[in-house]
């Protein structure tokens, strides 16, 4: 572990940068391309400030749900082969809110400015 800055410090200032001084006076294509790695250094610092809390939940969920232990592809392996062979089914009790619970987790990192994860946030008073 580095001390300072953090990374939650660099991503942020990367992607400023990038949005800030690389998209001025530059190509259209340059300037494209500089949004796009603005946006993936967002993404990036979201997931490593996030995912740590949401994988640990998802397993839970997931050794709660499985009746099993393991890490959490081979939980998620599971899981979809349970529900491809029929064995898991949206009556499973709590297989809904697991992948409700999974997919709000994963716009939280990738899209969380998207106007229907917002209003799922709201409705359920988050």
């Amino acid at each position: 572990m580095q001390d300072e800055p953090t990374a939650a410090e660099i991503l942020p200032a990367i992607a400023r940068f990038l949005r800030e001084t690389v998209t001025t006076d530059q190509s259209a294509h340059t300037m494209f391309q500089a949004r796009v790695a603005a946006n993936a250094v967002d993404l990036a610092a979201r997931e490593a400030a996030l995912a740590p809390k949401f994988d640990a939940e998802e397993k839970a969920r997931l050794k709660a749900l499985l009746g099993a232990d393991g890490d959490l592809l081979a939980l998620n392996r599971k899981l979809a082969d349970q529900i491809a062979a029929g064995t898991l089914t949206l009556d499973t009790p709590d297989l809904k809110e697991h992948l409700w619970a999974t997919s709000m987790a994963k716009l939280a990192v990738d899209q969380p400015a998207y106007a229907s994860y917002r209003r799922a946030v709201k409705r359920r008073g988050g």
